[in-house]
């Protein structure tokens, strides 16, 4: 998997992409990331400049067309060949949920396109954008943080990342459940003891139990999950 992310501010993604399962993934080879400044693209050398006041008065800036589409464009070049996918990360696109995650693992390459300001020009979104995603209904200060969101939820269904591929078929979501409690040693902690059906060794005694927790919690904090499954 081949990522390809275009911002305003690179030194964003330094810690997130160096330590961890995305480092152990790009040391193996099986993910590349690329960080590229837009600003780089900039017509204005001396303050390269990307943004502008939007057309019809509303306060803010919006981010110009010309640097987006020529680093957009710089990034195809790049990835000549690997049948990129542009996405841009923006609060009125698409959730980012488990369905989409697996989606965008089976991508040749992405290119994310980071927005700031008020966002990007519409048109740039008309003409080289496949794809907007979003993270949640909120609104954060850019779409660095949800670009970081979106590769660590793609590279661990990546093959080979993970040590056991069973431990992302457990987490929540996967299943479009959430998860069931998970207990470890000791047996026993500040007299609370792990559930005896966890230490019986009956296996399909232990998933019904899984399953069952699941379920309730699931109906508990997010009853539109079984709303879904119907």
């Amino acid at each position: 998997m081949l990522f390809d992310i275009l911002t305003l501010f690179p030194a964003m993604f330094e810690g997130a992409f160096t330590d961890s399962i995305i480092k152990r993934a790009v040391d193996k080879g099986l993910v590349e990331i690329g960080i590229h400044n837009i600003r780089d693209h900039s017509d204005d050398d001396r303050h390269q400049t990307v943004d502008d006041y939007p057309y019809g008065g509303d306060a803010g800036m919006l981010m110009k067309p010309e640097p987006l589409a020529a680093a957009i464009r710089a990034a195809k070049e790049r990835l000549n060949g690997k049948n990129p996918t542009v996405a841009y990360l923006t609060p009125t696109g698409r959730l980012l949920n488990q369905n989409t995650v697996r989606e965008l693992a089976e991508k040749e390459s992405l290119i994310l396109l980071c927005g700031r300001y008020k966002g990007i020009d519409q048109r740039v979104i008309d003409n080289y954008v496949d794809m907007e995603i979003s993270i949640g209904d909120y609104v954060l200060s850019g779409g660095e943080i949800p670009a970081m969101a979106l590769v660590d939820a793609v590279t661990r269904l990546i093959p080979g990342v993970l040590g056991n591929l069973d431990s992302a078929e457990t987490d929540s979501f996967h299943t479009g459940l959430l998860s069931h409690p998970h207990y470890t040693r000791p047996e026993i902690f500040e007299g609370i003891k792990v559930p005896d059906v966890l230490i019986s060794g009956h296996h399909a005694n232990i998933k019904k139990w899984q399953h069952e927790r699941s379920l309730e919690i699931t109906k508990e904090r997010r009853p539109d999950l079984l709303d879904k499954m119907g």
